[in-house]
């Protein structure tokens, strides 16, 4: 089994460069992740924002279960992107 050191050796760079990009990678998948099932859930009922589904629910174009839950997931997605956005503009300030 190869150790961090051995793969940073072989790909011709220092452990926390190394360590850096893997994390900065990781954060980018967990970000298309969550951008993925946010427009997901805008799709599934035609909205093209939080606001627009809240609109949706509220005038009765969506039905409103499970387009509330939907939306609460959607707005915890929100609120997680953002961490993700924080968290990758830290790297990138400290590389």
């Amino acid at each position: 089994m190869l150790t961090i050191t051995q793969i940073a050796t072989s790909q011709g760079l220092p452990e926390n460069v190394l360590f850096r990009q893997a994390l900065v990678s990781y954060l980018h998948d967990k970000k298309r992740q969550a951008m993925q099932l946010k427009l997901e859930i805008l799709g599934r009922y035609g909205a093209d924002s939080l606001a627009d589904l809240e609109a949706k629910i509220a005038n009765g174009s969506v039905v409103e279960h499970p387009a509330w839950e939907d939306l609460i997931v959607a707005e915890n997605l929100t609120e997680r992107l953002e961490e993700l956005d924080v968290q990758l503009g830290d790297l990138q300030r400290a590389a």
